[in-house]
Formats: structure tokens, C-alpha cells, sequence
């Protein structure tokens, strides 16, 4: 099922007395309704989609907490006050939500990826709004055409590999498995690697079949602001190694102080100015293709901490993305 965008989830400060230079993002966002035929991007502009899926349903079969549907429009509400400092050639669009009715993943995921496909058919650049680590597959999906033309990567911010059999059925805990056959069903290589991976929250069938699929990994405790330079390094050499990568940050990676709205709270996870500099290196590298935002869950939030950690990550990814 799929919703156009309305202003409703944009609501933010209004500084009238300032005039343009007093803009914020609500008062800037454009709206696009995917159900109709919608224009191409214009020549010379630089346009950012957001799409949202709302759905837990993956969550709901992996034994998680639910709530992650209603992270698309916390995410929104996260964003809508930010200061407006893009040039007058980016543009800012909101594509309305694929909704996950219950008990139908799969049939969101296609809707999902078809919606993502449209946008980068049209030259949009979609910023996907989870939901879900269920998002992944369903996103990949829309990517398909664009991974035939070019070797694609996957760069995962996520304490967990999410490469659990799908065998009885796809949850939030198996989107990479998926991808990884569908790939090379086709004949394409599978370019994953994980930053942020936590060891106890990973069994050892998952550690065999992220060797087995060649798995690039870094632990948590390795993915710290003191080894940044290092990381850097790592991350450029992946990237040499892809024409196109496509980016996931499932916010469980961050520590529970930053991140308490998650369905897997994270004790010793990741904070959130060395990743922000990670994906500020993929933003500005020319090769990023598409990004989501995933698993947060606006009930078990505190004060919109999760929210607004997952709306300052756009924030930046868009300010550097804008750039290339």
C-alpha cells in the first residue's frame, strides 16, 4: 500500500520576521505523489527524495519489539525545523510511505522497491525512511537495475551481520542473506561490509556464513574517533573496489545513550560523530547511490533522542551528498 506525502508530518518553527533567510526545512520541502506520473528532476538541480516504510512486520518474525512503522513519520517530524542552509539548486522532496499491511512483508518490499526504482529513474536521489531492517531487501530491490550497470557494494552501520536464514520466512534479521543470493543468482558479486558489529550479538552460524559469503567486518570496540584515519582508509579502499554503493545505518549500532529507541538497545555501541565522518567520506566520493535510516522505534524513545540522531545523520549526509 502506498500513501502520498501531505504537509501534516511537517510541521516545525516558523520564523516569519527573517524572511528567506529565516527558512527551515518544512517550509522549503516540496511534495511528490508516486501513484501519478511525476516530472524528472530539472536539469542543473540537485533533488533529494524522502521515502518512507512503514513497517515492522520483519521485526514483529525476528522476535523483536515493534513500533519501528511509526519511524518514518518521527523521523520527519525530527527533520522539519532544521535550518535551511542548501543552495538554491538542491531540492528537497517528500515521496509519501510504502505501509506494510499486516502480515504482507513481502508484498511491501516489491512496493517499496518499485517506488525507490521510479525515483532513481527520474534522477532523485531517495533517502528511504525505516521501518524495519526488513527496509534493506525491499530498498535493494529498487537498486537492481542500477547494480546490472555497474559493481555494487553494501556498506551496513549495524551491530548485526542480518544475514539469518530466510528458509521458513524473510524477517528484519535476513535482508542481506536475501541480496546475497539474489546477487549472484545473477552472476554478480556480493560487496558487504559491516562497521559497528558487536560479537554478542551475533551467533556463530552468522560469523560462518559472513565468511563463507566474504564479509568485510569491523567490531564496535575497533570503530572509534581516535582510529578515524584508519577507518578512512578501510572505508576508501572498499569503495575502490565498487562503482556504486548503496548505504544502510540500523541506529542499534549506536549506543544506548543516543539510540534508546531501538527494538536491540545497544549497551556498547558506536557514537555518533565517528560515523557521521564515515558517511560523510561515501556522501562526498562521488559513488553513493541510495541510503536508509532503519529500526527506529518511536515507543521505546526517550525525549526523540533516536529521532533526532537519525534526522541529524540526513542532515549531514545530505549537506556533503549535495556537493558531488
Amino acid at each position: 500500500m502506498y500513501k502520498p506525502a501531505t504537509k501534516a508530518a511537517w510541521k516545525g518553527r516558523l520564523d516569519k520576521q527573517d524572511g528567506e533567510l529565516g527558512l527551515r526545512w518544512h517550509q522549503a520541502l516540496q511534495f511528490l505523489d508516486l501513484s501519478v506520473d511525476f516530472p524528472d528532476v530539472k536539469p542543473g538541480k540537485t533533488a533529494f527524495a524522502f521515502l518512507g516504510f512503514c513497517c515492522d512486520e520483519g521485526v514483529r518474525r525476528n522476535q523483536g519489539r515493534t513500533g519501528a512503522a511509526a519511524g518514518p513519520g518521527a523521523l520527519r517530524g525530527a527533520m522539519a525545523s532544521f535550518a535551511h542552509h542548501l543552495p538554491e539548486q538542491t531540492e528537497l522532496y517528500d515521496a509519501g510511505d510504502v505501509i506494510c499491511t499486516p502480515g504482507n512483508l513481502e508484498e511491501a518490499q516489491e512496493r517499496l522497491g518499485e517506488k525507490a526504482a521510479l525515483l532513481l529513474q527520474k534522477g532523485y536521489r531517495p533517502l528511504v525512511l525505516g521501518g524495519g531492517h526488513e527496509t534493506a531487501f525491499g530498498h535493494f530491490l529498487g537498486l537492481e537495475k542500477e547494480v546490472q550497470k555497474a559493481l555494487f557494494g553494501i556498506l551496513n552501520f549495524d551491530a548485526h551481520f542480518d544475514l539469518r536464514s530466510y528458509a521458513q520466512q524473510a524477517s528484519s534479521g535476513t535482508p542481506f542473506l536475501q541480496i546475497a543470493d539474489r546477487l549472484q543468482a545473477v552472476g554478480s558479486a556480493f560487496k558487504y561490509k559491516v562497521l559497528g558489529l558487536q560479537e554478542y550479538g551475533n551467533t556463530r552460524i552468522l560469523f560462518k556464513t559472513a565468511d563463507e559469503l566474504g564479509v568485510e567486518y569491523t567490531f564496535a570496540a575497533d570503530v572509534q574517533t581516535h582510529q578515524l584515519e584508519q577507518l578512512k582508509q578501510g572505508l576508501q579502499m572498499f569503495l575502490s573496489e565498487v562503482d556504486k554503493v548503496y548505504v544502510t545505518v540500523d541506529l542499534d549500532v549506536f549506543a544506548a545513550a543516543y539510540a534508546p529507541g531501538v527494538s536491540a538497545v545497544n549497551a556498547m555501541g558506536l557514537q555518533p560523530e565517528v560515523v557521521i565522518e564515515l558517511l560523510k567520506c561515501v556522501a562526498s566520493s562521488g559513488k553513493l547511490l541510495s541510503i536508509d535510516i532503519t529500526e527506529l522505534n518511536p515507543s521505546l524513545d526517550m525525549d526523540n533522542r533516536t529521532a533526532k540522531l537519525g534526522a541529524a545523520i540526513l542532515y549531514e549526509v545530505v549537506r556533503e551528498w549535495q556537493k558531488v
